[in-house]
């Protein structure tokens, strides 16, 4: 007996052991029931019927629809396989609307905050304690430009009051931070501010009256919502502009032509917005990766050269501020200040960016632009060697990679005699003066005074807020699982009449009429779950599942869905072009879009279901319509 007492002691300590090291009782073939959600932790093998012959990224695995998956949404949220699957997500989490700490003794935690002060989207503890008595100075943060003060926590440009004494003190001020800025870079977190959008309009609407070039940047993902329809009415009708579509590189290449089908797509739908004339060029660009940054940058220097301004205008999320943050260390921007200019805070969170951001301009005279044509031509015989460092990390993230280099760099020392590269450049202004030959400067030293009496300057300017914008919608977390920056793998599935496919819990696309089925290929954030059912089981399973795993997006249970708006119908039918040619895209906002192929003179009825007061629309011609040639290869039944 006494030995029976032992051997159960003895696993009772066991099994209380693994449960705290995480191990799992059910072993490696874990979560019997979930469901696939074609990202990477879909999980699952493929079927048999599938051949593994994929054209997009081979390196990478493409997730299909397995059969067992389809009609998840039969039991429900409380069953045992549900139960099973959903271990995990029932364990203690991290508050992610808030950090502990800042780790920064001048930046004490403002006692008594509790969650109840925090705000309901976006929302973050505020950490120091505000005071309105001290007067606003003249300091801007050099992420997002707001004018830096410790008045009220929520007017853009907020720094603790004990930071921002000790700061002003010790004049580093200038360099600062707003504490909005601090969090988004060193902890992912969004801080909401009260701020409208009128106002940001306003920012940009203050160029008008400016001489200069507007950069229009478009957002790929997002076309055509993402071209601003009045742009003219805002930056002035003489303006002339430069529309560069970015996120280039998340995008898969359906055929050999399909850069220039985007672009001359791109252009088309600028000439519908009314630009008319004003448009000097169309580019596209990945300033992630680089690719087109440096096309771009000759671009401006031949078809502008030091006319005036540049202005950077877009709607938010479109990539402004990466674009801006690429330009500045690149030879666009004069050699010593992209040392002394900050970066642009950069973050999926709509609206980062809150006043005018600049640096200078270089003079692109000709002895630079020699210079630099030498420089590039060296760089495309290192790129077509291969023998360029770190491109294979970079093609992980993206489908077309460049690089962004320097033709000048400043050498500076203690016993160095440095010639400015700007004053080489035959004088910023070509008024023939000799160049000029000084001791080393303190790479912290400031511009100086007739370094920027006469440059023009390249300006980031707050993002213009859209209209019924799903992200609107959408708070902290779930804004950072629909706005991807990575390559995105086109997900492609076989629906047939009568079926039914969630996008998340943002979208649902019904497949009521048509003679034979139809491919939908998705082209969102592999974060962003999918799931087929039938027609008629569609409303059980969004009512069980909105708000949970299954769906994902968004998350937080029946609590979170009781403040999400609910679905509303809208029917579309289309004409079938082919089974190589995608008939049209489904817009799903901000999130992406659907594009749906059937044969040719096949009429398929679509209803497509999403948030009230959120705009989905019919895209054709689709901006890639060769998506379903993508998939794997599947045998004939």
């Amino acid at each position: 007996m006494l030995t029976m007492v032992r051997m159960t002691a003895n696993l009772g300590r066991v099994f209380r052991r693994s449960t705290r090291c995480g191990i799992s009782l059910l072993g490696p073939k874990a979560e019997p029931g979930r469901a696939w959600s074609g990202g990477p932790r879909g999980g699952g093998s493929l079927p048999r019927r599938y051949e593994p012959n994929c054209t997009v990224e081979p390196d990478r695995e493409e997730h299909f629809l397995p059969a067992e998956f389809i009609d998840a949404g039969d039991e429900g949220a409380d069953s045992p396989i549900h139960q099973a699957a959903g271990r995990s997500s029932r364990r203690p989490r991290k508050n992610v609307t808030g950090v502990e700490s800042l780790d920064d003794p001048d930046c004490p935690s403002r006692p008594g905050t509790s969650d109840a002060d925090r705000k309901k989207k976006g929302g973050h503890k505020i950490f120091g304690t505000a005071d309105p008595e001290e007067p606003i100075g003249n300091c801007h943060c050099s992420g997002c430009g707001a004018v830096l003060h410790c008045v009220d926590a929520t007017v853009p440009g907020y720094l603790p009051g004990e930071k921002y004494k000790a700061l002003l003190q010790e004049g580093g001020l200038e360099d600062a931070t707003c504490q909005r800025c601090h969090l988004f870079r060193h902890h992912q977190k969004a801080m909401d501010l009260s701020v409208s959008k009128e106002e940001f309009r306003n920012i940009v609407r203050s160029i008008r009256s400016q001489k200069g070039l507007v950069l229009l940047v478009v957002d790929l993902l997002d076309l055509p919502d993402s071209i601003i329809p009045d742009l003219l009415d805002l930056v002035g009708p003489d303006k002339r502009v430069v529309v560069v579509g970015t996120k280039i590189d998340v995008l898969p290449a359906d055929s050999p032509d399909y850069l220039r089908r985007i672009r001359r797509q791109l252009a088309g739908y600028c000439q519908d917005a009314g630009y008319g004339d004003r448009v000097l060029d169309v580019c596209l660009v990945s300033a992630k990766t680089g690719y087109g940054v440096e096309a771009l940058i000759s671009g401006l220097q031949r078809m502008w050269r030091y006319k005036g301004d540049v202005y950077l205008v877009g709607n938010v999320n479109a990539g402004k501020s990466t674009l801006f943050n690429a330009l500045l260390h690149s030879d666009y921007c004069k050699s010593k200040a992209s040392n002394l200019v900050g970066e642009a805070t950069v973050s999926p969170w709509p609206g980062t960016t809150l006043n005018l951001l600049r640096f200078p301009i270089v003079n692109p005279t000709a002895y630079r632009m020699s210079r630099r044509h030498r420089r590039l031509a060296q760089a495309e015989d290192v790129a077509s060697s291969g023998q360029v460092e770190g491109l294979r990390d970079i093609r992980r993230h993206g489908y077309l990679v460049g690089h962004v280099g320097r033709t000048f760099l400043p050498k500076v020392g203690r016993e160095t005699i440095t010639f400015d590269p700007d004053a080489l450049a035959f004088g910023e202004d070509d008024d023939g003066k000799s160049p000029t030959i000084e001791k080393a400067e303190d790479p912290s030293s400031r511009l100086t005074y007739n370094e920027v009496k006469d440059a023009r300057w390249f300006f980031d300017t707050p993002g213009i807020a859209k209209e019924h914008d799903i992200l609107d919608l959408l708070d902290e977390q779930e804004v950072k699982a629909v706005v991807t920056a990575r390559a995105v793998v086109p997900r492609t599935l076989p629906l047939k009449v009568g079926m039914s496919l969630f996008v998340g819990a943002l979208a649902r696309i019904d497949y009521l009429e048509g003679e034979r089925s139809c491919w939908f290929s998705v082209i969102a954030s592999d974060r962003l779950p999918l799931h087929v059912c039938a027609v008629e089981k569609a409303d059980d399973v969004y009512r069980k599942h909105a708000g949970r795993k299954l769906l994902g997006v968004p998350s937080g249970g029946a609590q979170r869905m009781m403040n999400f708006p609910p679905l509303v119908p809208q029917d579309y039918q289309l004409e079938g072009r082919g089974r190589l040619d995608a008939a049209a895209d489904i817009k799903l906002s901000s999130a992406g879009w659907v594009a749906v192929t059937a044969r040719e003179g096949q009429r398929p009825l679509l209803r497509v279901h999403g948030p009230a007061g959120v705009t989905f629309c019919l895209r054709t011609p689709p901006l890639l319509p060769h998506l379903a040639t993508l998939k794997r290869m599947r045998r004939r039944d």
